[in-house]
């Protein structure tokens, strides 16, 4: 079969990258999907079985950061689109191990746009998937993509520089980039290091919801499907060189998801919710919120269409394992 495009999506083992993966090959049968990922303990095939099957999914096992790997990739197929997720993500792990996530979050940056920017085939876009934390933290001021970038962990650090090369490629070369930055991502499938999934696992196993610190901390929460629908518009509608934001208006305080996943797990009076609450030291950083303003992505036509109360209806139990069980040869 003669395909229309050829994308690569790298990370599309892990949870927003299954999804969208996911939603590529089935919505866009003509299009082939390229799946690079190394199958780390947060990503699962299990995640791609609906998929792994059909005749425009291919998946390679791999790391981003093997360069002979990458120009492999590049030198022997014609990508016309990366979407780049691969990254490691979760803040408290990154101040115990910053050297890995300089590794993945900076170094594969940097395989993978010198691959793609040499490639014989030149790419129509290259999609850098961001954080909104990079822009730091805010009690009352709203970051639109002009604001300031400000991280305040090795993990947001080491996003915020994997964009700078991300916009250099575009400054130097003009090489066709866009970068998203989002808020907080959730929904089924997602590994426990992340809170939500994190509270309704130990709900199901009859512990408490472990609150760090006592801060008012809150945040914003974008359903899955949501996100990739931001993603797949940008695509279409992005302007190369620009930066979007992807964001919702479902500001949660921690303290208030935890209760209501208690009353929605273990259904217990309002009087009871509290016996399933435990606070327990934070991490050495805490940023309290992450306000953005999404107006540039919804000039474009997007908004978001799943409810908080949906969204973690659709999300109930965590159905994510980390098995790793699979019948794919890792290509080094």
């Amino acid at each position: 079969m003669d395909f229309t495009r050829t994308l690569l999506v790298t990370g599309g083992a892990g949870f927003i990258g299954s999804h969208l993966v996911c939603s590529l090959v089935c919505t866009h049968p003509d299009w082939r999907i390229i799946n690079l990922d190394n199958l780390d303990y947060c990503c699962s095939p299990k995640s791609l079985q609906s998929v792994e099957d059909r005749a425009n999914y291919t998946f390679i096992r791999g790391d981003v950061c093997n360069s002979r790997l990458v120009n492999h990739i590049f030198n022997t197929e014609s990508i016309d689109v990366i979407f780049h997720l691969a990254a490691r993500t979760h803040v408290e792990t990154s101040f115990e191990s910053p050297s890995s996530f300089r590794r993945v979050n900076i170094d594969g940056t940097r395989v993978l746009l010198g691959a793609a920017h040499e490639a014989r085939h030149r790419p129509q876009c290259f999609i850098y998937v961001s954080t909104d934390e990079v822009y730091g933290a805010s009690l009352d001021e709203v970051f639109d993509e002009s604001s300031p970038v400000r991280p305040s962990n090795p993990y947001s650090a080491t996003k915020a520089a994997a964009e700078y090369l991300v916009r250099s490629y575009w400054d130097k070369y003009k090489f066709p980039i866009i970068i998203t930055r989002s808020n907080n991502i959730y929904g089924p499938r997602q590994y426990t290091e992340k809170v939500i999934p994190r509270f309704l696992t130990l709900l199901q196993m009859n512990k408490k919801c472990t609150i760090q610190g006592t801060l008012p901390k809150s945040r914003h929460f974008l359903f899955v499907d949501d996100a990739v629908s931001a993603f797949l518009l940008v695509l279409e509608k992005g302007t190369v060189g620009e930066i979007y934001n992807i964001g919702t208006g479902s500001e949660i305080p921690i303290m208030q998801l935890a209760r209501e996943l208690v009353k929605m797990v273990k259904n217990v009076p309002d009087s009871e919710v509290n016996d399933w609450l435990e606070f327990v030291p934070d991490r050495p950083r805490v940023d309290l919120r992450y306000p953005i303003s999404c107006e540039k992505l919804q000039q474009l036509g997007w908004r978001a269409q799943v409810s908080w109360a949906e969204g973690i209806r659709q999300t109930g139990t965590v159905t994510h394992t980390h098995t790793h069980t699979h019948t794919h040869r890792p290509l080094d």
